[in-house]
């Protein structure tokens, strides 16, 4: 039977000393922090056929592609196939340098030198979606066709078989963020409460203002005026119907990051983003007939 020295026996004993010392303050520790919700930050869409987690620029995207989808009067079987296509070739990141391809740039993965626009114009994902859309109206029966080969007519990959792959995924976001499944899209991010600091320079009297000064826009009109743009001239957060106000009311979740937005309420439904991980609340006075973003 091998012996050990008195030295090696205290070594073992200090170590073993240690490695308890050390699990008992990480378990202390595990149960003195409470949790963030879900990592901190993110999004998660859930319809009645199941649930998808993506990050907050993915759900970005995909509320953008729904709602140009919605400016040009796509029908939701137009927004799987975008849906699809952007996953593979993307996984809905607006990517602004090619993958790997040459010159392929933005959610589609598009090519200037194939005539899809400048590199600056494809890495707005409003724009890319416009081309997108553009081109499979004219994909003849693209509705009917299989998801695949209507998504290669518009992409011409080396493989248009793999857009087959997302379609369920697909299915799933356009119910979602088409706004046909109500308060579908929930997200959720950390709010520090912003410190007001005084503008450096000479002061201005009371009551006055400088002739070059213009009163900053807020936060939910600098995301109501991109919602605007978006959905196109002569559009508000007006909602024509209950479809029209969820597509919007998803969108503004899904920028309120973005745009500092800390509260969108629709349709006797309210969010915000520190209890966004559970949902959305029932909210009593929430108009049907309005988004309110603020």
């Amino acid at each position: 039977m091998r012996s050990f020295s008195k030295g090696v026996i205290a070594i073992i004993a200090i170590m073993t000393v240690l490695a308890v010392a050390v699990a008992v303050g990480l378990f202390t520790l595990f149960n003195r922090v409470t949790p963030l919700p879900a990592l901190g930050e993110g999004c998660t869409v859930t319809t009645p056929v199941g649930s998808l987690d993506l990050e907050i620029e993915q759900a970005q995207v995909a509320a953008t592609i729904a709602t140009v989808a919605a400016r040009r009067n796509l029908p939701e079987r137009a927004v799987v196939i975008a849906y699809a296509t952007a996953i593979q070739e993307s996984k809905l990141l607006n990517l602004e340098s090619g993958d790997g391809d040459r010159d392929s740039v933005g959610v589609f993965q598009q090519r200037p030198s194939q005539g899809w626009g400048k590199i600056e114009q494809l890495i707005d994902p409003v724009y890319a979606s416009g081309k997108f859309f553009a081109a499979l109206v004219k994909v003849k029966n693209y509705r009917k066709r299989p998801l695949y080969e209507a998504a290669q007519e518009v992409q011409r990959s080396a493989d248009g078989s793999a857009y087959a792959q997302h379609e369920d995924d697909g299915k799933l976001l356009a119910a979602a963020f088409t706004g046909r499944v109500p308060k579908a899209v929930r997200c959720w991010f950390s709010t520090p409460t912003d410190k007001a600091t005084a503008p450096a320079g000479k002061a201005t009297p009371a009551g006055k203002k400088r002739a070059t000064d213009e009163a900053p826009l807020s936060a939910a009109e600098k995301a109501r005026r991109k919602l605007v743009k978006t959905l196109g001239p002569g559009s508000t957060l007006k909602a024509s119907s209950q479809k029209r106000g969820w597509l919007m009311a998803s969108w503004s979740v899904a920028h309120a990051q973005e745009f500092g937005l800390r509260l969108v309420r629709y349709d006797g439904q309210a969010w915000s983003p520190a209890t966004g991980d559970k949902g959305w609340k029932a909210d009593a006075t929430a108009s049907a007939g309005r988004v309110e973003i603020s």
